[in-house]
């Protein structure tokens, strides 16, 4: 067989001997978040998204609609979806007011006052659509850019195509994710390596005790652990030249790694006794209504001057088919304040220049009301904002109609908000790729737009 094989047993040796340098030189732990440079000058280094969970209502918070009062209790002078999550009534005019904010002038809800305060600064994005109606397919469609296929979150894209700015933090921190409505696929890597998937830290509670697990072991001395971990990577790394590649293992063998240096820095990450007075007032933090959320942003902005590329804050739930004057009001009161001391706070160090900040849940709720005082999910328009990182201050863009039901200008698809997203932090989003399965995926499938127009 050999022969007529045309090589010989050196031949063979040679090829083993080659196959096993290929291998080696492939598990050089060389680590794959090293920055690196964008294709083109980026107006954002990096990102913090508030998200919203639930779907807070557009036309409650910033989405002002003076027909919406004037006509409340008319029946919707147009057909509704031909798909719609539940049935809903007449139209039903905001619970709350709203008043003007800032040079620019923009209509804020008094949900919001702190908020308001800084309208200036923002960038309100009123025609953001997507395609799902129910909260784990418009989650899914949020953070993935897909609602029926297991995809990479947008925090792994971002990690993956920036890599971090951090040697000893992961590149994309999740704060309080919710493990619901599409779990940790919201933060997944799915066919990326997996370093680049998010790494929790907390979940679904107050995180005022919320730490990385196993950051410290009080019985341990680093120097054995170091003596532990390099016998360790060894062993892997032997497992990798025999095995051929494996992704799953390369990414524990990193994650070990990560989690070493990470005993060094996070500690003092997730400590706040260093934060002034001021500044612990400024977020909220000693209130106790907003002491939790008031944390989760001050973590993120600690994160995120240390180098971690890619921070989500989660809060909720915003699902008011009932009682939303009530609900409403109690959720927007923990988030107020902490919102507005994130951007002040980021702003006062330099940081939002550099910083995108993103709010916004996964779809907005109907202008018809729900059982009296509800609103039903509504995927077909909703607001979203950000502030600094390259965006115009004060600005709106998207129109809705009349009573913001449809998106009528200006419309942007889930697609079109991760493309701008994408290209504000230096990525093209259509070279922004990765082959797996036979075809080049990206964030934005083959869609998307870049909205130009909010661009500084």
């Amino acid at each position: 067989m050999l022969k007529r094989a045309a090589i010989g047993f050196g031949q063979l040796a040679l090829a083993d001997l080659l196959s096993s340098e290929t291998s080696r030189a492939s598990v050089v732990p060389v680590s794959p978040l090293i920055a690196r440079p964008p294709r083109v000058a980026p107006k954002a280094k990096r990102v913090i998204f508030l998200f919203m969970h639930g779907g807070p209502s557009h036309v409650d918070t910033f989405d002002y609609k003076p027909a919406l009062i004037r006509d409340s209790g008319k029946p919707l002078p147009y057909a509704k979806p031909r798909v719609q999550f539940a049935q809903t009534g007449n139209l039903g005019a905001p619970r709350w007011d709203f008043r003007p904010y800032g040079q620019c002038g923009a209509m804020v809800s008094d949900l919001f006052p702190h908020v308001g305060r800084c309208a200036d600064d923002l960038c309100f994005l009123k025609s953001v659509h997507g395609t799902n109606e129910a909260h784990g397919g418009a989650l899914l469609k949020l953070h993935t850019g897909s609602d029926t296929f297991i995809r990479p979150s947008m925090g792994s894209w971002i990690s993956y195509g920036l890599g971090s700015e951090s040697k000893n933090m992961p590149s994309f921190i999740t704060i309080n994710p919710t493990y619901g409505h599409g779990g940790v696929g919201n933060w997944s890597s799915a066919f990326l390596p997996g370093v680049h998937q998010g790494t929790p830290l907390g979940g679904g509670g107050p995180v005022d005790k919320a730490t990385f697990h196993f950051l410290h072991d009080p019985d341990s001395n680093p120097a054995l652990q170091r003596l532990e971990l390099d016998l360790l990577a060894s062993m892997n790394r032997d497992h990798l030249q025999k095995a051929g590649s494996d992704g799953a293992l390369e990414a524990r063998i990193q994650s070990f790694e990560m989690a070493f240096r990470m005993q060094t820095e996070a500690p003092e990450i997730l400590s706040l006794s260093g934060e002034t007075a001021a500044t612990r007032a400024l977020y909220g933090l000693e209130e106790p209504s907003t002491a939790s959320f008031a944390r989760q942003c001050m973590l993120a902005r600690r994160f995120s001057e240390r180098g971690v590329r890619f921070v989500q804050v989660t809060h909720g739930y915003w699902d008011q088919h009932s009682d939303l004057k009530k609900d409403h009001s109690r959720l927007a009161s923990e988030v107020d304040r902490p919102i507005a001391g994130l951007l002040q706070d980021l702003k006062s160090r330099g940081l939002l220049e550099e910083t995108l900040v993103l709010w916004g849940g996964e779809f907005g709720r109907t202008p018809t009301l729900q059982g009296g005082d509800g609103r039903d999910h509504h995927p077909h328009a909703f607001t979203m904002w950000m502030a600094g990182g390259g965006v115009k201050r004060g600005f709106s863009y998207g129109v809705t109609d009349d009573y913001g039901f449809y998106c009528v200008d200006q419309k942007m698809h889930v697609h079109d908000l991760h493309a701008t997203l994408l290209a504000l932090l230096g990525l093209d989003h259509e070279h922004l790729t990765f082959r797996h399965a036979g075809r080049d995926f990206r964030l934005t499938d083959v869609h998307g737009e870049v909205v130009r127009d909010i661009l500084a």
